[in-house]
């Protein structure tokens, strides 16, 4: 199996500039692709920021040459009708030929709530999302559409802006109907969790041989225990139940809830420290459950540490188990100022 490395530009942490610079320090390290979170608002006040990522994305596009980005994950039912999504999808696709793929679930109550719509169940929630796939997909034709769903109603509309192709769409997977959502209207997958039972499902479903993505999170410090302390305090929301981030509203519910998690419950679920091993071993354990993607999520403000790390220390352990992986090892060029 082919192995490819992404590195995740975490929206909740970075402002608009900074998301930009990473992403060209990502394609400068060797990663081959990055995936961009969309939210409205971030997890918790702390991380403290939350962007535009559609505009993000116009800057990216022009920022970097090589590097493959996608939305990990929009939301096209709710706050933004997947007639607009499906036109910024589009337009994203042709300012980055061949480097952009739209990833869609089916949402948080955290960013949807915003316009004062009432938050569905999981079961509405997933029809929704199918609906929003079939417009989306629609609309990409070109020519003039009109739609009219159960949840959804398009009428004569036209994408004049056009990719020469259609951008891969991958669907997000949090249980086994998602999974089977993703095999029958997604170009691939992406997931949180190292589950080989979930891939078997989608494999089941119509999904083998689709592109399957991971999300890791790790917090690289020059020493674990600072790392521990960074992770707890930056992303405590990897401790909670993980139905909680589908339902609380607020951020100030989140921090609420993060003051019950503890730092070794974050631990668990966050690899911390310098130690490569630890972070090679995390990688494994996604590719043993099918990945063939993994996209890594440094947490916190400390990222030029965290490309230095895994320039020298992982990327190169990696190109040698998976001699098949693209860009590992590359040598790092200098940028203009900009």
């Amino acid at each position: 199996m082919t192995l490819s490395l992404g590195y995740k530009l975490s929206s909740e942490e970075q402002s608009p500039l900074d998301l930009v610079r990473q992403a060209q320090m990502a394609e400068d390290t060797g990663f081959e692709f990055a995936l961009i979170s969309d939210h409205y608002h971030p997890w918790t006040d702390r991380q403290g920021q939350s962007p535009f990522v559609w505009s993000v994305l116009g800057a990216i596009a022009q920022a970097t040459r090589r590097l493959v980005v996608g939305t990990a994950v929009t939301c096209p039912t709710v706050r933004i009708h997947p007639a607009i999504v499906a036109q910024a999808a589009a337009t994203t696709a042709a300012l980055m030929p061949g480097r952009f793929f739209l990833g869609v679930g089916s949402g948080e109550n955290l960013n949807e709530h915003i316009l004062g719509d009432r938050w569905p169940e999981t079961e509405v929630r997933q029809e929704r999302l199918t609906e929003a796939i079939e417009v989306i997909r629609l609309l990409w034709q070109g020519g003039n559409r009109s739609y009219h769903g159960r949840y959804f109603t398009v009428e004569n509309a036209r994408l004049y802006t056009l990719p020469d192709v259609p951008p891969p769409l991958y669907i997000a997977v949090g249980g086994k109907r998602g999974a089977e959502q993703a095999a029958r209207l997604g170009d691939g997958m992406i997931g949180t969790e190292p589950e080989r039972a979930l891939l078997a499902t989608f494999d089941k479903a119509g999904g083998s041989g689709k592109p399957r993505y991971a999300e890791l999170t790790v917090c690289w410090a020059k020493d674990e225990s600072t790392a521990r302390r960074i992770a707890h305090q930056h992303w405590p929301t990897s401790g909670m139940e993980s139905s909680l981030s589908w339902e609380l509203p607020l951020p100030s519910h989140f921090e609420a809830v993060a003051k019950l998690v503890t730092e070794d419950e974050v631990a668990e679920s966050i690899t911390c420290g310098p130690d490569p091993k630890k972070h090679l071993a995390a990688i494994r354990k996604y590719v043993a459950a099918g990945y063939d993607h993994i996209c890594v999520h440094q947490v916190g403000k400390e990222q030029k540490g965290f490309f230095e790390f895994y320039e020298q220390e992982i990327l190169p352990e990696l190109k040698s188990i998976h001699p098949g992986r693209r860009g590992a090892g590359r040598k790092r060029r200098r940028r203009r100022a900009r």
